[in-house]
């Protein structure tokens, strides 16, 4: 691939177009508003100029309800060997691309499993795409030639290529994707209208709960409205667990003993089902998940208290595998847990604790 045309200059297109300019490739950017093309050739993801030629790959990231006549606009004036868009949603589309009669055989869907609360592209990065999975959706006329640009725009982007069917794709990212972006808002809405002196009491699990709440939701809005029957499905299924569970906690309140105790079995069921199916996602690398032991330790905000700590931890010969920092409202500290593999976490302790960092229990 030498030259490629992103139509879309937001988050996601912008991300990629500095991802292959980055990589030597000729990139032309084009956006129904011209100022934010011009925004992302200023971060150097490539020019505003439009080619001169068909480029090799035209990659349309505009909004799941535009990809298609997006895409038909570029195919019908030839500006590219190959079309990919990376909408979130992709059965929709083509069947649209279907209903207009166009010859899919220069055409791939796909979509990057990766974003921000933030859009745009003075979001965007070179790196957002590395390491996670990015789904490719060929169509049965989808050219080889085709399939090929896309995987080596994949490798580019250093993501990992999962191909799908298209509408296996909408209920998976319904499950996966876009009904957690609907409990999120769900819950942090209770938040709106709360007392602050119940919001002051916000720790580390609301924040993890509620982040994606922060998410634009015009850009919301657009991408359910595209895929609105399997998120409705999976809603509904969270629906009966959400009514099983408050019928379980009413019986928690009642006077018989056997109420009681069948509305704690009601409440332990929804816990160990959320048990066994966080269990399921994947782990570090796409790997099956590892359970690793964590090492609280406090931390003050200062300058230079994060790098200090992990190279105390590389100095002990510990790979830390994942971290979180878990802030203290009110005070210039917090808490930094390190996940560790369970037979390093003693002696990371230990080597923190010579280095006078004060130990908590997670």
């Amino acid at each position: 691939m030498r030259t490629a045309l992103v139509i879309g200059t937001g988050l996601i297109g912008t991300s990629a177009a500095l991802t292959l300019a980055g990589r030597g490739v000729t990139v032309h950017l084009r956006d129904h508003d011209p100022a934010r093309a011009r925004t992302a050739a200023a971060l150097g993801a490539g020019t505003d100029e439009a080619p001169e030629g068909p480029v090799d790959l035209a990659i349309v990231a505009v909004p799941p309800a535009h990809v298609a006549t997006t895409l038909a606009e570029a195919m019908k004036a030839g500006v590219a060997r190959g079309y990919l868009d990376v909408a979130s949603v992709k059965g929709g589309p083509k069947r649209e691309l279907e209903a207009l009669g166009l010859d899919l055989t220069a055409y791939i869907g796909s979509h990057p499993m990766s974003g921000k609360e933030r859009s745009g592209p003075l979001a965007a990065t070179a790196d957002l795409f590395e390491g996670r999975p990015w789904v490719l959706t060929p169509t049965r006329d989808t050219d080889t030639e085709v399939l090929n640009l896309a995987l080596e725009l994949v490798a580019l982007c250093r993501a990992v290529p999962v191909v799908m069917d298209a509408d296996a794709h909408d209920r998976a990212v319904a499950l996966v994707s876009h009904t957690p972006q609907l409990v999120s808002s769900m819950v942090a809405a209770r938040l709106e209208e709360a007392e602050e002196s119940a919001v002051r009491l916000c720790g580390q699990g609301i924040r993890d709960v509620t982040r994606i709440a922060a998410s634009d939701p015009r850009m919301w809005v657009e991408i359910l409205s595209a895929n609105p029957g399997p998120v409705a499905d999976v809603l509904s299924g969270v629906a009966a667990d959400l009514d099983e569970t408050v019928r379980a906690l009413r019986a928690l309140q009642s006077a018989s003993e056997d109420e009681r105790r069948d509305g704690a079995t009601g409440v332990e069921d929804v816990l160990r089902r959320g048990n066994a199916g966080r269990a399921r996602v994947p782990g570090k690398h796409g790997a099956a998940p590892t359970a690793y032991e964590t090492v609280a330790v406090l931390i003050s905000d200062q300058p230079g208290e994060l790098a200090r700590i992990f190279a105390d931890a590389g100095r002990a010969g510990v790979n830390i595998e994942d971290v979180r920092i878990e802030h203290a409202t009110g005070q210039q500290a917090g808490l930094v847990q390190l996940m560790v593999e369970p037979s390093a976490a003693g002696a990371l302790g230990t080597a923190l604790q010579e280095r006078g960092w004060s130990l908590r229990t997670s």
